[in-house]
Order: structure tokens, then C-alpha cells, then sequence
């Protein structure tokens, strides 16, 4: 049997990457609403919210140390199985990664034992300096790895040094390689992403709580911080995007093809598909569902204007169209359905509605995995999206694998990987899980508080049908009205 080691060993990094990215989207989201938490506790003083940001940080801390460990796996793919890639690309990753290095890793290692261990150790406003570091920490790490992958998608301020198979690329310019055409626009969507998996995962954790009778004003007023935060992301998400997509339709044309199913370019405006199966072999998209002209208008602002095909390239750069296409037309229909669901939710609770609801309480306890496959669906649709080309148009994939590993070590260490993370990810299920069945520390919890600032009234977070609830002591709901049981 043939076993191709460019696809063995693309298959790897995949497997490494969507491993590691189950983790960072998480930190960088849930330690924004971290800051937020603690700081509406330093402007209120109701301990609410700092029990809040301690039983989030146990979560943080445990997917903090999941993504630092599978990273680094990441890393050392780079001289193994790509090492003509890393020849390549050293000297303008290699500024990228160090800056990741000082400003972001040390910053956010370096705070989060206070933030972990320094309650009661470190002032309220110290401690609250350590929180703020470590999420900017995860953002800025964020910033550089973005930076150094969105120069892979459009290469500027660069030159070619040497020539042959020993030829590699070096700065000339480091803000435009910082500042390169698609870094921004790939941040921000990168970004948002993670807050609104952040959000949805504490939505998650408190709709559960609520449904159970269990720590309800601290679910309720986690819930609708996170509602609030995901609403005006996910809102955001969809202007983001767009221009995200723009800018990949005026750098990374084939891309665009690929994610449309855009086979040709014809003489008028291009559609758009809400759904269909690509057909690469008779360049069509079958069973499809188009808006006339739609394409053209979001791109151009002229439905009348062609949208450059996958006729207008040899077939040999085309990108594989059918991962591209489901996974951005998925990712796009999952983030539509994060708008309309948390809007109509910010509807409700303004009528004081939404905790007595209970069948969307339960969709909000299962939401949370549409994030996740919305930021893996989106990763993956813009690398496969950029092939052939590991540089685009620069060096090609096939061009930056090892020669010199065989393909059944990358086989035997890919089916090792496997096993691996797959142990990994049911100790991470098993300790997050564990969390969230034990809840915040029931000594700490406050027996009244009210949402003080931060919502005027509390009458938006109690279910006007039902019966009235407390707190009881160890953190269980209790039956107030009647005779109890």
C-alpha cells in the first residue's frame, strides 16, 4: 500500500491543530468575561460577582494547561515533519513566535498564579491587575499567532534569499508583515469567535444550573452577562465577516471560489448558495439553492458585477472545493442562528420571561457546541482553502514536507496522536465536568444579592409564573410558597 507523506503529514498537523484549538477560544473568552465579573465586583463590592470569577477561573485554569500542552506538539511538527517549510519561513516566524514568547505567554503565565492563588493573599485591586493580564495575555498571544498564519494566506514585506531548494524568505519590512493584507481582518474574526464561545460555554454552565434549581442568582446573573456579551459579539460577528470575506475575494481569489462553489465566472452577477453539493468533476454545484446575484452584491455592492471563477485559474492551484464550501456555508448558517437565538433571548429577558422558559434554557445547555464547531469549521475552511500553496502563491505544500521522514512513521505517530488526545479530552471532560457538578464554593455564596448597576432590578430574572425561589444555604433551590415538602 502507497501512503503519501505530504497528506499523512497535513493530516497530522490537522489532527494537532483542531486538538489545540478546542482550548484557546475558551481561555481567551471566558477570561474576557473573567475581567468584566471582577471588575463589576470591584465597582459594587457584591461578592456575587467575585464567587463568580472563582469558579471560572478553576475552568480557565484547567483549559489554560490543556492548550499550553497541546501547543506544543504544534510547534515541534515544524522540524520534523515540515522542515523545508521551517527553512522557508524561519526567519519571518521566528520574530512572530518570540514576540508571542515575551508578550503574551510570559505575561499570561506569569499573572495567573496570582490570579489562581492570590484571593484573599492580594488586594481586590491587585488581584484584579492579575485577572486583566493574563486574559490581555491570551488575546496577545492570539495577535501573533494570527500574524504569523495570516502572512502564510497573503506574504508581504518580505524578500527571497538563495535560490533552488535552499531559498527562504526574509523581512524587509516587519510592520507590513505584521500589518499584512488579511492579519486584521483574520484577528478580529478570530477574536470575536472566542468571546462568543466564551459566552455560550458560561450560557451553558448557567442554563444547567437554572433548570436544576441550583446556585439560581448566580446562574441568572452569569447567564446574563454572558446573553449580553454574546449578543452584541455575535451581532458584531456579522459585519466582521463580511469584511473578512471581502478581503478574501480581493487577496485570495480562488478561495473565495472554493467557499462559494463558484466554478465559473460567466458574464453577469455571480449567486450565491444557501445550500447545495459541489460537483468538482463537472465544475457545478448540484441540488443547489442560490440568491441571483447575491454574491456580486456582497462582495462589489454590484449584483450585476462577475465574481471572478475557478475557470480563471490552472487546475493544478485550485484549492479541494468540498471542505471549504460545507464548512464556511455551516459556519455561516451557525452564525446566523447564534444572532437570531441570543437577540430573541435579550427580548425575553427585557419581558421577564426568559428564566421561566425552560425549552430554551435546554437549548442553551446543548448551543454551546455550535461555537466550537464554528471556530474548527472555520479554521479549517481557510487552510484548506489556501492549498496548494503552504505560502500562498510562494511555496507550495508539497514543496515543505520533510523528504527524509518515512510515511509510515508519520503514520505510526499520527495513530499514537490519536490515542493520545483522545485520553487527554476525556480527562479534560472529566475534571470540567467535575467542576461544574461541584459549583462555586458554597461557603462564599452570598445568601441575598441584588444586581446592584449592573441591571437596576431583579425582577427581569425571575419568572413571573412560577413559584418563588431562594437560595438555601448549600448553594440547592428551596420551595418558599406553600408548605414545603
Amino acid at each position: 500500500m502507497h501512503l503519501d507523506v505530504v497528506a499523512l503529514s497535513r493530516l497530522q498537523f490537522a489532527l494537532t491543530i483542531s486538538f489545540h484549538y478546542l482550548f484557546p477560544p475558551l481561555t481567551i473568552g471566558l477570561g474576557t468575561l473573567m475581567v468584566f465579573m471582577e471588575a463589576v465586583y470591584l465597582r459594587t463590592g457584591d461578592k456575587q460577582y467575585e464567587v463568580m470569577t472563582k469558579f471560572w477561573s478553576r475552568i480557565f485554569a484547567v483549559n489554560f494547561a490543556l492548550g499550553v500542552a497541546s501547543g506544543i506538539v504544534m510547534e515541534f511538527q515544524f522540524g520534523t515533519n515540515w522542515s523545508g517549510y521551517s527553512r522557508f519561513v524561519g526567519d519571518v516566524f521566528g520574530s512572530a513566535l518570540a514576540a508571542e514568547g515575551i508578550f503574551a505567554f510570559f505575561l499570561e503565565s506569569g499573572f495567573l498564579a496570582v490570579m489562581i492563588f492570590g484571593w484573599g493573599r492580594v488586594s481586590a485591586t491587585k488581584h484584579f491587575i492579575s485577572t486583566l493580564m493574563v486574559a490581555l495575555g491570551s488575546i496577545f498571544s492570539a495577535v501573533w499567532i494570527v500574524v504569523a498564519n495570516s502572512w502564510q494566506q497573503t506574504p508581504a514585506g518580505y524578500h527571497l534569499v538563495g535560490q533552488g531548494p535552499g531559498v527562504r524568505a526574509e523581512i524587509t519590512d516587519f510592520w507590513a508583515v505584521v500589518f499584512n493584507p488579511s492579519s486584521m481582518n483574520r484577528l478580529s474574526h478570530t477574536l470575536v469567535g472566542a468571546f462568543i464561545l466564551g459566552a455560550f460555554f458560561v450560557m451553558s454552565v448557567s442554563a444547567y444550573y437554572i433548570l436544576r434549581g441550583r446556585h439560581l442568582d448566580f446562574a441568572k446573573k452569569c447567564f446574563t452577562i454572558a446573553l449580553i456579551f454574546a449578543a452584541v459579539t455575535s451581532v458584531g460577528q456579522l459585519f466582521l465577516g463580511h469584511a473578512h470575506a471581502i478581503q478574501v475575494a480581493r487577496t485570495q481569489p480562488e478561495k473565495l471560489a472554493a467557499f462559494e462553489g463558484h466554478f465559473e465566472t460567466g458574464t453577469g452577477g455571480a449567486p450565491i448558495h444557501l445550500f447545495g453539493i459541489p460537483n468538482t468533476a463537472e465544475r457545478r454545484v448540484d441540488y443547489a439553492v442560490t440568491i441571483p446575484g447575491m454574491l456580486s452584491w456582497l462582495v462589489s455592492f454590484d449584483p450585476t458585477k462577475p465574481v471572478p471563477g475557478l475557470d480563471q485559474y490552472a487546475q493544478k492551484d485550485w484549492p479541494p472545493v468540498g471542505l471549504p464550501f460545507f464548512g464556511f456555508h455551516v459556519m455561516v448558517g451557525l452564525g446566523m442562528y447564534f444572532i437570531a437565538l441570543t437577540l430573541f433571548s435579550v427580548l425575553m429577558l427585557i419581558r421577564g420571561k426568559l428564566f421561566g422558559m425552560r425549552w430554551l434554557l435546554w437549548v442553551y445547555v446543548f448551543s454551546v457546541i455550535g461555537p466550537y464547531i464554528a471556530n474548527q469549521l472555520g479554521w479549517a475552511s481557510a487552510e484548506v482553502g489556501r492549498q496548494p500553496w503552504i505560502v500562498y502563491h510562494v511555496l507550495r505544500t508539497s514543496d515543505a514536507v520533510s523528504k527524509v521522514v518515512p510515511a509510515g512513521q508519520v503514520l505510526a505517530s499520527n495513530l499514537l496522536f490519536g490515542l493520545i488526545y483522545v485520553m487527554l479530552f476525556a480527562v479534560w471532560i472529566y475534571v470540567v465536568n467535575d467542576k461544574i457538578h461541584k459549583g462555586p464554593d458554597a461557603a462564599e455564596m452570598p445568601a441575598t444579592s441584588d444586581l446592584g448597576d449592573f441591571l437596576e432590578t431583579s425582577a427581569l430574572m425571575e419568572d413571573p409564573a412560577g413559584p418563588s425561589l431562594t437560595s438555601a444555604k448549600n448553594g440547592e433551590a428551596k420551595p418558599t410558597s406553600g408548605e414545603e415538602k
